[in-house]
């Protein structure tokens, strides 16, 4: 409406004048409300193909959206293993840390097997005291073997010494006799000194393993121990917690609230079409009117234009992908932030808002080498966005009347 009356005060209203004071036609006589298209039809198409250029050109160089909102994130607040709730530490709306415990399940069973686990632990500790007590039985075994060995040797060699010196005197069953001792305290050695390696490798070896694996299984079971412990991840508010003694969550199906963040963010996620997709650019300048903040203009800017559309994403199924599920156009999602730090802090998260962006052309009109028509062009691109402005700011000057009167709230 703004356009069309703008462009009938170039074109309607001279053509209305010339035929009025220089034509000298009359005002209900010659030009009544049925002649008025004879009458007036150079100034009303050139109104209407004026009013659809400026209106084409407003909206594609100073793209407007409704769609502009400060999003947030939010955090499920869930335990990584189902069980009963035996505690909850805090309720609805409760400001917290990141670590401030939220609530414990029932740990009965992990407390148990952490004292499991603990037990293994002693019991290995135990065999390795035993395994050092036989690697010392094993060492006298070895003593009293080669003691055995030396002795038989000795026999057999003073009764082999005394047959060589007077045969006869000594039967040779006798000295077979001695021969096969000697054999047999030789092979009594090598059992002990067997016999020790196994202590020696049993202490070495098997018990450290044996001993990791029961601290490996340790820690595994603590570590389900705490997950028993729900604590917050982060910095934020506690919604939607209604746990209570006794209820049962689980990760799959029951979570037990949401954690809202703290603010980190101020700035908005604004959709506009995908035409404008060549004139958005990192950089622009903008204004942006809320429903939360009425009256009030914020000046932002564009920090970021996602190079994606959602419209667009393809996701790994068992089905193929229909063409024509794409046939609806996704918006070009863009990221604006205050020019001036703090004008949205008190904006509440997920506040809608209508946003305008602005293409400037000034360092295009610095070029020495511009062309009169270029320079002319990108002028009046940049002065018509002087009537997105007027617009927004009518919009931000009824919203609450619309809302508060209108909406029927």
């Amino acid at each position: 409406m703004l356009e069309l009356l703008l462009c009938s005060m170039l074109t309607v209203l001279p053509d209305f004048l010339f035929r009025r004071f220089v034509q000298g036609k009359r005002l209900g006589q010659e030009i009544n409300l049925f002649s008025v298209w004879f009458e007036l039809r150079w100034g009303i198409t050139l109104c209407v193909i004026l009013t659809l250029s400026l209106i084409t050109t407003i909206f594609y160089f100073h793209p407007s959206t409704n769609a502009a909102t400060s999003v947030f994130r939010t955090v499920t607040v869930m335990p990584e293993t189902k069980g009963r709730v035996t505690e909850t530490y805090v309720d609805i709306n409760q400001r917290v840390k990141a670590g401030e415990p939220l609530f414990r399940l029932d740990s009965t069973e992990q407390e148990a097997t952490v004292e499991t686990a603990h037990r293994k632990i002693a019991e290995i500790d135990a065999a390795m005291v035993v395994a050092k007590s036989q690697l010392a039985e094993a060492d006298g075994r070895i003593v009293q073997a080669r003691g055995a060995l030396q002795q038989a040797m000795d026999e057999f060699k003073a009764r082999s010494e005394a047959n060589r010196k007077s045969a006869g005197s000594i039967a040779e069953r006798e000295v077979g006799r001695m021969r096969v001792q000697v054999e047999t305290q030789q092979g009594a050695l090598d059992a002990a000194l067997a016999s020790r390696e196994a202590v020696v490798s049993e202490m070495k070896f098997k018990l450290p393993a044996q001993k990791a694996s029961a601290e490996a299984a340790l820690h595994e079971a603590e570590v389900d121990l705490k997950k028993t412990l729900v604590v917050a991840g982060t910095d934020g508010i506690v919604q939607q917690f209604a746990l209570r003694p006794g209820d049962v969550v689980n990760p799959m199906v029951r979570p037990a609230g949401i954690l809202v963040p703290e603010r980190k963010f101020t700035g908005l996620m604004a959709g506009f079409g995908q035409i404008e997709a060549q004139v958005l650019k990192v950089g622009m300048i903008g204004e942006v009117t809320c429903i939360a903040k009425p009256w009030q203009i914020v000046p932002v800017v564009v920090t970021e234009v996602q190079d994606v559309i959602a419209s667009g994403q393809v996701r790994a199924t068992d089905a193929l992908m229909d063409a024509q599920q794409f046939a609806r156009p996704g918006s070009l999602t863009v990221i604006m932030e205050p020019l001036y730090a703090g004008q949205l802090d008190d904006l509440p998260q997920g506040g809608s808002c209508i946003a305008n962006a602005y293409t400037n052309n000034h360092e295009a009109l610095q070029d020495p080498d511009i062309g009169t028509w270029r320079w002319l062009g990108l002028h009046a691109i940049d002065t018509v966005g002087l009537v997105h402005a007027m617009i927004l700011r009518i919009q931000a000057l009824l919203l609450p009347i619309q809302t508060l009167v209108l909406g029927g709230h």
